[in-house]
């Protein structure tokens, strides 16, 4: 009886390891030079520290984190949580899909689609304040942090 509950822990674990296989979280640092890599610094008049800022608040730099709380039952992708109303489709409540593309193409340790999708919501008239997060934590702020001992 121990002996089969542990094969069947063991089993679990390995099939959710598996299943977020290709989740990754990034360290600030990690951050900030991939988004340089990609030109995000200045990328439509938004510095690279805005950028760090946004993503550290929107999801902590997870490239798989999901908001599924929107009061219009629309959900949040990735490592810069772009909402699925207007920017991606998911099946359910998509509208526009300006980015045209799935949902969960924003999610994984391959961070070019999220960046791709994250330029064209910039370029909306909203810009940058299409983030409630970066409103809430960055607008208007020091952040300077976000970058520093970076290399960048």
């Amino acid at each position: 009886q121990l002996r089969r509950r542990f094969i069947m822990k063991t089993l679990v674990f390995l099939l959710v390891a598996v299943a977020v296989g290709d989740a990754k979280v990034f360290t600030r640092c990690e951050w900030a030079r991939t988004l340089k890599r990609y030109g995000m610094d200045g990328f439509h008049g938004v510095s690279l520290a805005d950028w760090v800022c946004l993503s550290k608040w929107e999801s902590d730099y997870n490239t798989d984190a999901i908001n599924q709380y929107n009061w219009d039952g629309s959900k949040d992708y990735g490592i810069f949580q772009i909402n699925s109303r207007y920017w991606c489709s998911n099946g359910g409540v998509s509208s526009a899909n300006g980015c045209g593309i799935t949902c969960n193409e924003l999610l994984g340790d391959n961070v070019a689609v999220a960046i791709r999708c994250a330029k064209r919501v910039v370029q909306d008239p909203n810009g940058i304040r299409a983030w409630v997060a970066w409103r809430s934590h960055c607008e208007g702020r020091d952040l300077s942090s976000y970058v520093a001992g970076c290399g960048v």
